[in-house]
C-alpha cells in the first residue's frame, strides 16, 4: 500500500474521496447560525460578572493547597477547569454549574492529553518519526475516547511549534523542524481528537499550541524571547497552525514567549490580525499557565489591570490560572478602558465551543465502574506506533561491516546493560497523561519473555545511572558483556527531568557516566547495539563509532519492550525516519536542513570557493557543517532504490500556477532491492533559485509511505502547484515567481534522484 501526502490532504484516490465525503457531510461546528442565535440570547441574560466568569480557567483536582472552587462555580465565576479528571469528579463539579449557577452554563474540563491518556503512545517527536499521519490520527482518537470517558472534553494538544534547536526541552512535544511535515501531522492530531463530529461524546476539542514562535526560543532556553522576521514567521512557524485551523481545530493556546518584543499572550498582530482577520478563526484562544500575569514580568504592564486589559484587547479569550481576568476586567469595563463588546466577543467564542461539544445537551459522562485493564486494541496500536517510531541510524559490525541486526544466528547469551533497560516510568516520556508505569513493559521484561522461546540466556546489569552514580557499576557490566554473544545498551535521558517543559540542556550528549559505559563495554570486543531513549536528538558523535548498531527509540510508551523485541529480532522492520537533524555537537545548534545558502556556501558543489579563498566560507573551523544524521534519514533491514525522476512538463507559467490552472507532476519508481519486505518513506524536496527572496536549499513538499515486498517496485507521484511552489516574496505576497527549480525524490534530505524545471512569467 502507498500513502502519499502532498499539501494538506491525503492523495490516495479512494481514501481522498472518503475523507472529502466525510467532511462534506459533517456540519461546521463553529459556524452554526442556530447556535449563534442561542449564544446571543444567552449573552442578553448574562451579567457582566457572569460574562467575565466564562473567561476564567483554574487548575482544580485533589491535593494539598488546591482551592475549593464549588462556590465560585455556583456563582458563575469559572468557565473551565484543568487537572480535574475522572467521571465522578467532573460530574460532581459539573452538577454544581448546571444546577446551582443562575444560567446553568456547563464547565469545560481540559487536560494535557499529549500522547495518550491511560494508553501512553510514543512521545510526539517519536510519533512524528513514523511519518504516518493516519497512525497518528488513530492514536489521537484513542486518547480522545479514553479522556472523554472521564469527563475531559478538551486537550491542550497538538503542540505544533516548529523546533530547530535540540537544546529546547519541549522539542519532544512536537513534530520536529519542518513546516510541511508539521502541518500534515497537525491536521492528523486535530482530526483524531475531534473526530467527524465535535459533539460526539467520544471526541475532545483540540488546542493548537503554542501560538506562535515558541519553538524558536533564543539559545534553546525555555520561555525565552524569539525574534522572527515576518517572512520567516509566515513561511515556517505559522503553517502548522493554519493546517490545524483548516482541520477544524476548536481552540488555540497563546505562547509564553515574546515575539519580536511583544508577548504572544498580548500580541494583536498574531491573535487578531492573522488568526481572526486573515484566517477567520471562530473558536477561542486560551493563555498558557499564568501567562497573563507574566505580562508584568515581560515588561509590558506594570500592574494586574493593565496586563488583563492588554491580553483581552489583543484577542485572548480565556485566562488560564492567573485570575487576572476575574479580578480586574469588571473594573476595566466600568472605567471604560475595556469595551463591553470585547468581553461579549470573548464570551461568544467560548460558548461557541461549548455548544459545539454538546455540553449543554450532555454535560455529564457515565459513571460506570473503572476498567481494570487497558483496551487491548489501544495497546496493540501503542505497539504498532512504537515500532514505526524507532529509527535505525546505524547497522553494521565494525569488523565485518555486515549488518548486526536483526539478531539471528547462534546467539546464546545476550547482555542487556543500561539504566533505561528496566525503567518503566521513563518509557512513558514527558507529559504522559494518566499513564501508569505499572502498565509499561520494559525491554528487560520483554526480552525475559522472549529469550527462552529462542533458547537464549539473558543477563542484565544496570551499568550506571541516567545521571550521577559512580564508576563501580561499570565493571560488572563489562564482565556481562565479555560473557555474551551480543550486547544491548539501553541509554539516554530521564523523561521528566531532562525533557519537556523547563528542561533545556546546554549539553546534549548522553548524560552522566553513560559515554564512559559505552567506551568500557565496547572495549570488551563484543557486538554492541546502542538503543537511545530520549526526547530530543542527542549528539552521539563520541559513541557512534564504538558500536555496531544505533537505534533512536525516543520514549516509546507502554509497549516499549514488546515493540523493541519485535524490531530487534526481525519480526518487524524499521520504517521510522528522523524529523529532526541530529547534530555532531551542540555548537551546531540550531541545526536544520532547510537553511539558506550564503554568498560563500560551505558545502554546495555548484558554488565552489574561488581559488585562494577556500578558507573564507560559511563553516566552522573545528566541526562539520552537516548533521551526524540528516532530517528524513532512517535505515531498514532491506534496501530501496529510486529510478530517475519523470516530470510532466519542463516549464510552468507562474501566472498559470498562481491562478490554479497549471500543476506539475513528479514521478519516480521505488524498488525494494533487498530480501525482506519493508516500508520506504519516499520524500519530495524542491529548491528554487532566481527568486526575489532567497529560498532554502531544500524544502520538503511531499512524502509517501510505500510498503514493498522484496523485489517489488512501485511508482510514487507528487503534485507541485501553487500550494507547494508559492512563498512570501519581496513584496510580502504569497505567490509563485519565475525560478529555476530543482526537484529531488529520495530517502532523506541529503540524497535522491534529481530533475529540474523552469517557472517562467
Amino acid at each position: 500500500m502507498t500513502r502519499t501526502y502532498a499539501g494538506r490532504l491525503l492523495c490516495l484516490p479512494f481514501l481522498l474521496l472518503a475523507v472529502t465525503a466525510a467532511f462534506a457531510q459533517a456540519p461546521r461546528p463553529l459556524d452554526d447560525p442556530a447556535v449563534e442565535a442561542r449564544i446571543s440570547a444567552l449573552l442578553q441574560q448574562m451579567t457582566l460578572e457572569e460574562k467575565i466568569g466564562q473567561l476564567n480557567q483554574f487548575s482544580g483536582g485533589s491535593g494539598a493547597g488546591r482551592p475549593d472552587y464549588r462556590q465560585m462555580i455556583a456563582a458563575g465565576q469559572i468557565g473551565s477547569l484543568l487537572n480535574v479528571t475522572g467521571a465522578k469528579e467532573t460530574n460532581q463539579l459539573q452538577r454544581i454549574a448546571v444546577t446551582q449557577s443562575r444560567l446553568k452554563i456547563p464547565l469545560l474540563f481540559g487536560s494535557d492529553v499529549i500522547h495518550g491518556y491511560h494508553t501512553v503512545f510514543p512521545v510526539p517527536l517519536g510519533l512524528a518519526s513514523t511519518w504516518d499521519p493516519e497512525l497518528i490520527e488513530k492514536t489521537a482518537a484513542a486518547a480522545a475516547r479514553e479522556a472523554s470517558a472521564e469527563g475531559v472534553r478538551w486537550t491542550f494538544s497538538p503542540m505544533v511549534d516548529i523546533a530547530r534547536d535540540a537544546r529546547w526541552g519541549r522539542i519532544v512535544e512536537g513534530a520536529g523542524e519542518d513546516p510541511f511535515l508539521g502541518s500534515v501531522i497537525a491536521g492528523a492530531y486535530v482530526r483524531g481528537y475531534q473526530g467527524a463530529q465535535l459533539n460526539d461524546p467520544t471526541s475532545i476539542a483540540a488546542c493548537a499550541k503554542h501560538y506562535v514562535g515558541y519553538g524558536a526560543a533564543e539559545g534553546g532556553r525555555d520561555y525565552n524571547t524569539t525574534e522572527i522576521p515576518e517572512r520567516l514567521l509566515r513561511q515556517v512557524y505559522l503553517p502548522p497552525f493554519r493546517a490545524a485551523l483548516d482541520a477544524g481545530v476548536a481552540t488555540f493556546m497563546s505562547a509564553f514567549n515574546a515575539l519580536n518584543g511583544i508577548p504572544a499572550t498580548a500580541n494583536s498582530f498574531t491573535l487578531d490580525e492573522i488568526l481572526r482577520g486573515e484566517w477567520g478563526f471562530r473558536g477561542f484562544v486560551v493563555s498558557d499557565y499564568s501567562a497573563v500575569k507574566e505580562l508584568i514580568a515581560h515588561g509590558i504592564a506594570n500592574d494586574d489591570g493593565t496586563a488583563a486589559r492588554k491580553a483581552l484587547i489583543a484577542g485572548l479569550d480565556m485566562d488560564m490560572e492567573s485570575g487576572l481576568f476575574l479580578n480586574e476586567l469588571a473594573k476595566q469595563v466600568h472605567s471604560g478602558t475595556v469595551p463591553m463588546g470585547a468581553i461579549d466577543q470573548a464570551v461568544r467564542r467560548i460558548l461557541r465551543v461549548k455548544f459545539a461539544l454538546g455540553l449543554f445537551e450532555r454535560p455529564y459522562v457515565p459513571e460506570s465502574a473503572p476498567a481494570q485493564t487497558l483496551d487491548p486494541a489501544h495497546l496493540e496500536l501503542a505497539r504498532t506506533a512504537a515500532e514505526e517510531s524507532f529509527v535505525l541510524l546505524k547497522n553494521h559490525d565494525a569488523a565485518s561491516r555486515s549488518p548486526l541486526l536483526p539478531l539471528r544466528g547462534a546467539l546464546r547469551r545476550i547482555a542487556l546493560i543500561g539504566p533505561l533497560a528496566d525503567d518503566s516510568g521513563n518509557m512513558l516520556g514527558a507529559w504522559a497523561g494518566k499513564g501508569d508505569p505499572k502498565d509499561a513493559t520494559t525491554l528487560r521484561a520483554a526480552l525475559a519473555e522472549y529469550a527462552p522461546t529462542a533458547q537464549m540466556q539473558l543477563v542484565y546489569e544496570r551499568g550506571t545511572e541516567i545521571a550521577g552514580g559512580s564508576e563501580d557499576a561499570i565493571a560488572p557490566a563489562v564482565e556481562a558483556a565479555r560473557s555474551a554473544d551480543v550486547v544491548l545498551l539501553a541509554l539516554g535521558e530521564h523523561a521528566s527531568q531532562m525533557t519537556g517543559e523547563a528542561a533545556s540542556r546546554a549539553f546534549i550528549t548522553l548524560p552522566g557516566l553513560q559515554e564512559k559505559l559505552v567506551e568500557s563495554v565496547a572495549a570488551a570486543g563484543k557486538p554492541v547495539v546502542l538503543i537511545v531513549f530520549s526526547g530530543r536528538p542527542l549528539a552521539l558523535t563520541s559513541v557512534v563509532d564504538k558500536v555496531g548498531a544505533v537505534i533512536q527509540a525516543w520514549h516509546p510508551g507502554l509497549q516499549a519492550g514488546p515493540a523493541l523485541v519485535r524490531v530487534l529480532t526481525g519480526q518487524a522492520n524499521f520504517s521510522g525516519r528522523l524529523t529532526v537533524s541530529m547534530p555532531r555537537s551542540v555548537g551546531q545548534e540550531p541545526l536544520y536542513y532547510s537553511h539558506l545558502d550564503t554568498g560563500r556556501p560551505a558545502d554546495n558543489p555548484d558554488f565552489p570557493p574561488l581559488k585562494g579563498l577556500e578558507k573564507f566560507r560559511s563553516r566552522y573551523i573545528d566541526e562539520e557543517n552537516t548533521p551526524l544524521f540528516s532530517f528524513g534519514y532512517g535505515l531498514s533491514y532491506t534496501r530501496f532504490e529510486y529510478s530517475p525522476i519523470t516530470l510532466s512538463t519542463q516549464t510552468l507559467s507562474a501566472r498559470a500556477v498562481n491562478s490554479g490552472s497549471q500543476v506539475l507532476r513528479v514521478t519516480a519508481q521505488v524498488r525494494n532491492v533487498g530480501d525482506r519486505d519493508g516500508v520506504e518513506v519516499a520524500q519530495l524536496y524542491i529548491g528554487q533559485r532566481g527568486t526575489s527572496v532567497a529560498q532554502p536549499v531544500r524544502e520538503l513538499k511531499g512524502f509517501a509511505r510505500v510498503a514493498l515486498r522484496a523485489g517489488e517496485a512501485r511508482r510514487v507521484e507528487f503534485t507541485l502547484g501553487k500550494k507547494e511552489l508559492a512563498f512570501w516574496n519581496a513584496d510580502m505576497k504569497e505567490v509563485v515567481e519565475p525560478a529555476t527549480v530543482t526537484v529531488w525524490v529520495g530517502p532523506d534530505s541529503r540524497s535522491g534522484s534529481v530533475a529540474k524545471f523552469t517557472i517562467t512569467e
